[in-house]
């Protein structure tokens, strides 16, 4: 059995807006502080723009977050286990 993923990050659009879909990793870079990553759980609009309901890595908190312009969006892509 062999899995295949791939990863994307999204530039953000030509509104400033992030898009990003259930499933998808939110990773915060801000000066000041460490770098963030979260499983965005729930988008709440239907075009994938903010607010996102995450689970943040580091702590397992979930939270409804408004990502600043710090943020990213890598998208993951791939087919689940294929029998070999």
């Amino acid at each position: 059995m062999s899995t295949s993923t791939s990863t994307s990050t999204t530039a953000r659009g030509d509104d400033g807006s992030l898009h990003a879909s259930a499933g998808d990793r939110l990773v915060v870079r801000s000066l000041h502080g460490p770098v963030r990553d979260a499983e965005i759980l729930e988008v709440r609009h239907p075009d994938g723009t903010p607010p996102y309901v995450v689970r943040w890595s580091d702590s397992g908190h979930e939270a409804l977050v408004y990502p600043g312009a710090d943020a990213f969006v890598e998208h993951f892509t791939g087919a689940a286990g294929t029998e070999t």
